[in-house]
């Protein structure tokens, strides 16, 4: 009787000590669904959402506490693939937060005009303006996501988004379009 006793205690041991050593060795960081969704997002920080960012609006979607149709830059495509990682229902997009372009945007500023005031450059989440106060600024195009964020800040209107110019190397097929069911007679020569 001892002997079971003993048996089964070192087989608990051991299988706790086993646990404890997967439990820290294969411990996960976050929520990977978090990441998931933040991958699909558009990374563009523009806060149209109503969220500081991609990733915040990311936690929100996962916890349930924001809809998967307030990211106007993702458009119904972002839309479409977050219904499909979620396993939920494809929504409209939420005319809340905005439109979205089929043509993206990139700023450009007036370096005439511009006064050097640095408050676009406050407003850009993805620190795409370089510039210093009272001197020009310029838009590093690369880097710029077209959110629009600069605009509203700048007092002597020198701000304009236009569109980016397509290249072969950014040039797309456009989608194929759905074919009709079209009522067409079949001649039968005899």
């Amino acid at each position: 009787m001892i002997i079971a006793i003993v048996t089964i205690s070192l087989m608990a041991a051991l299988f706790g000590l086993i646990l404890g050593y997967a439990a820290i060795r294969f411990r996960v960081e976050g929520n990977p669904i978090v990441d998931q969704i933040d991958a699909l997002l558009p990374q563009t920080q523009c806060g149209q959402c109503t969220f500081p960012g991609c990733r915040p609006y990311a936690e929100a979607i996962a916890n349930g506490e924001a809809a998967i149709n307030q990211c106007p830059p993702g458009g119904q495509a972002t839309i479409v693939a977050l219904a499909g990682l979620l396993d939920t229902e494809v929504l409209e997009l939420n005319a809340e937060h905005g439109e979205h372009l089929d043509v993206p945007l990139v700023a450009i500023i007036d370096e005439q005009t511009c006064i050097g005031c640095t408050l676009c450059i406050q407003a850009c989440p993805v620190d795409a303006i370089l510039g210093s106060a009272k001197h020009m600024h310029t838009v590093i195009a690369d880097e710029c996501t077209g959110c629009k964020l600069c605009l509203p800040p700048c007092p002597v209107d020198c701000i304009d988004m236009v569109p980016i110019p397509q290249t072969i190397d950014d040039w797309k097929w456009a989608p194929p379009r759905t074919l009709e069911p079209q009522a067409a007679e079949i001649h039968t020569d005899a």
